[in-house]
C-alpha cells in the first residue's frame, strides 16, 4: 500500500473503535444483500456462484430480449449452484394463463421458493395480465408453494403511475401477504438519494404499510453506463439532473452516487432510526455481474478500508 493511499483510508485519531464498529456494521448489512443477473449472464453462472456465498438471493431479470422460458431455465441453474433464485415474473410479458401456471410449476420442481413480481411496461400486454395485482389474484402463487414474494417500490416515483395509486397497490399487496401467509417484501428501484428514501419509508409507514424494504442501489458501474440506466429507468433524482446540462451531470456523479456511499448511508440511517423498514440492500449489476459479485463478496468479508472521514470506503483487491 502506498503512503498516499494509507493516509487517505486510515482511521482518524480517536475514531479507531467507531471505525471498527462501522466496518462490521457495513459488512453485516452487505451479507444480507441480494443482487441481480439477466439471462444473458448464463455462461458466467459458475463464476458468479464461486464468488457469492451459498444461499445468497440472486434475482433473474426478464429483459425484453429474453423469454419467460429463458428466465425459468436460468433461475433453475442459479438454484442448482447453491444460490437462492428469485426470478422476475413480469405481468405484461406473461403470454397466457397457462404459461403462468407452467412457469410456476417448473419453478416449484426446481425448489425455487421466491419470485419478484413486476408489472412491466409492454403496451398492450402480451397476454391477460396488466398488473402484479392480477397475478396475485389468480391464487396460483399460493398454490406454487412460494415462501417469499418481492414487489416493486418507487421512492423516486413512477413516470406513469401516481403516488397514491402506487401506495394503494402496496396496501393491497400487504393484504395479500396477510391472507396468504406468504412473506412479501418491497424491492425498490435504484436510488441516489438517502433522504428521499427515508422520506418515502416514513410515508409508507404512515400509510400503514409495514412490509420490509430491500433498497435498490447501483453496483460498481462506470459513470456513462450509470447515467444511461438512470435515464432509461426514470430514476427521479438522476433523470431530473441530467436534463440540466453538463454541470448537473457533474453534480450527479458526486456523492452519494457511489455504491460504497449508498451502502454506508443506509447503514447510518438504520442506526439513527430503528423504525426504518430497510432490511437489506439489493445491488443492481447493470451488466457487470462479476464485478458486482466480487465487490459484494469483498465487503461481506470486510476486505475494505474506510476513509478517514468515514464517508467512503475502498475495497481491497
Amino acid at each position: 500500500m502506498n503512503q498516499h493511499h494509507s493516509s487517505e483510508t486510515a482511521a482518524a485519531p480517536g475514531n479507531e473503535v467507531g471505525a471498527l464498529e462501522l466496518k462490521q456494521a457495513i459488512s453485516a448489512f452487505a451479507r444480507a444483500a441480494s443482487t441481480e443477473i439477466s439471462t444473458l449472464d448464463e455462461s458466467q453462472l459458475p463464476q458468479i456462484a464461486a464468488l457469492l456465498p451459498a444461499g445468497m438471493v440472486v434475482y433473474v431479470a426478464h429483459t425484453p430480449k429474453s423469454s419467460l422460458q429463458d428466465v425459468v431455465r436460468v433461475a433453475a441453474k442459479v438454484q442448482a449452484l447453491g444460490l437462492r433464485a428469485s426470478p422476475h415474473l413480469v405481468a405484461r410479458r406473461m403470454p397466457s394463463e397457462q404459461a403462468f401456471k407452467d412457469s410456476l410449476r417448473s419453478l416449484r420442481e426446481h425448489g425455487i421458493e421466491q419470485v419478484l413480481l413486476v408489472a412491466g411496461d409492454l403496451d398492450p400486454p402480451l397476454g391477460p395480465y396488466a398488473s402484479t395485482l392480477q397475478l396475485l389474484e389468480t391464487g396460483e402463487l399460493h398454490c406454487a408453494g412460494l415462501q417469499s414474494i418481492g414487489v416493486a417500490g418507487h421512492p423516486d416515483g413512477h413516470p406513469a403511475v401516481g403516488t397514491e395509486e402506487l401506495r394503494a397497490a402496496l396496501q393491497e399487496k400487504q393484504q395479500f401477504a396477510h391472507r396468504s401467509g406468504i412473506a412479501v417484501h418491497i424491492v425498490t428501484q435504484f436510488s441516489f438519494d438517502i433522504e428521499r428514501l427515508i422520506a418515502w419509508d416514513h410515508a409508507m409507514t404512515a400509510a400503514g404499510i409495514s412490509l420490509p424494504v430491500h433498497v435498490g442501489i447501483a453496483g460498481p458501474t462506470p459513470i456513462a453506463k450509470l447515467i444511461k440506466f438512470a435515464m432509461h429507468c426514470g430514476v427521479g433524482v438522476a433523470a431530473r439532473s441530467l436534463t440540466k446540462g453538463s454541470n448537473a451531470v457533474a453534480q450527479l456523479v458526486r456523492p452519494p452516487v457511489g455504491t460504497d456511499e449508498m451502502l454506508l448511508g443506509l447503514v447510518r440511517a438504520r442506526a439513527a432510526d430503528p423504525r426504518l423498514r430497510v432490511r437489506a440492500p439489493h445491488v443492481y449489476s447493470f451488466g457487470g455481474v462479476l464485478a458486482t459479485a466480487a465487490w459484494l463478496r469483498a465487503v461481506m468479508d470486510e476486505r475494505f478500508e474506510l476513509r478517514a472521514d468515514q464517508t467512503k470506503f475502498t475495497v481491497v483487491p
